[in-house]
């Protein structure tokens, strides 16, 4: 199993903003655990603590409208049969 990466923060894009298009709900899923790890190990400075948190509930965000999509996909499927 590969090194998880180093999770991006807002900085990491031209805008300012976290590019957050593009991940699959299995990626933004790996960099969710990635953070909450780096979170637990308490390693980072308060600003970077900050910043990983952010990075985490956007991740999170993401991760329950994949998930919300997906039941309500299948919710539609029950109803068609």
């Amino acid at each position: 199993m590969a090194a998880p990466q180093k999770p991006k923060t807002p900085e990491d894009t031209d805008s300012g903003e976290p590019d957050l298009s593009g991940l699959s709900y299995e990626q933004a899923r790996d960099e969710l655990i990635a953070v909450v790890n780096r979170l637990e190990s308490g390693g980072e400075s308060l600003a970077e603590s900050m910043e990983l948190f952010k990075r985490g509930e956007q991740l999170a965000n993401l991760c329950e409208r994949y998930l919300q999509d997906a039941r309500a996909t299948v919710e539609a499927a029950n109803q068609e049969s």
